[in-house]
């Protein structure tokens, strides 16, 4: 059965940083497709970050230069590093995993806001 636990979601002032991670159980990491997306309220969830089981990732425009997504094998976590934020980064961020579905994590609140 799969599962992924997202943590490291916080409230922080604008231009501060976090740290997001989602650890699998179940499921090797390294060998699907993972990323984040978020869900700010009254907005469609959407696509924040992706890294591939060959190591490529991709960002939405939005993030790009500001926010990294890593993985850590050994760990069988995926991370989110998140600088300069904004208050437009206000969201939940959901872990995401492709194999023979979408599977979702439950969810880490971050706010941002002075």
């Amino acid at each position: 059965q799969v599962q992924l636990v997202e943590s490291g979601g916080d409230l922080v002032q604008p231009g501060g940083s976090l740290r997001l991670s989602c650890t699998a159980s179940g499921v090797v990491v390294s060998r699907f497709a993972m990323g984040w997306y978020r869900q700010a309220p009254g907005k469609q969830r959407e696509l924040v970050a992706r890294i591939y089981s060959s190591g490529g990732t991709t960002y939405t425009g939005s993030v790009k230069g500001r926010f990294t997504i890593s993985r850590d094998n050994a760990a069988n976590t995926v991370y989110l590093q998140m600088n300069s934020l904004k208050a437009e980064d206000t969201a939940v961020y959901y872990c995401w995993l492709a194999w023979e579905k979408d599977y979702w994590g439950q969810g880490t609140q971050v706010t941002v806001s002075s």
